[in-house]
């Protein structure tokens, strides 16, 4: 296994990368889709459970999970993420949708 997987807990989305469960460019829906695995993994439930409007801080993420996680984001989107991310835009709607922004992503609705 190659040490590139080793920091995230799914190697799926990698743009570019290995596994990819879809083959649709980034996008803000390919964000929140990320986003809802990353933390149904990191919460133990289905993905069906994580409402993408709660807070982060509901699902009882602290800041050393929410550095990691801005860590594997980054590798998703492909740019140096601010680890306060998860903070200053606290729930998946808002992170997706800052994202998709910052990255120009929301020229197609």
């Amino acid at each position: 296994m190659s040490q590139e997987n080793k920091g995230g807990l799914f190697g799926f989305f990698r743009k570019g990368g290995k596994e990819v469960e879809s083959n649709e460019p980034l996008s803000e829906e390919v964000i929140r889709q990320w986003l809802v695995k990353r933390l149904a993994k990191q919460v133990k439930v289905d993905p069906s459970e994580i409402d993408t409007a709660k807070k982060f801080e509901l699902y009882g993420l602290d800041s050393i999970v929410a550095v990691q996680v801005s860590g594997d984001l980054e590798k998703l989107v492909e740019q140096r993420l601010s680890p306060a991310l998860l903070f200053e835009h606290p729930s998946i709607d808002e992170l997706s949708a800052h994202l998709a922004t910052e990255l120009g992503l929301n020229a197609t609705a």
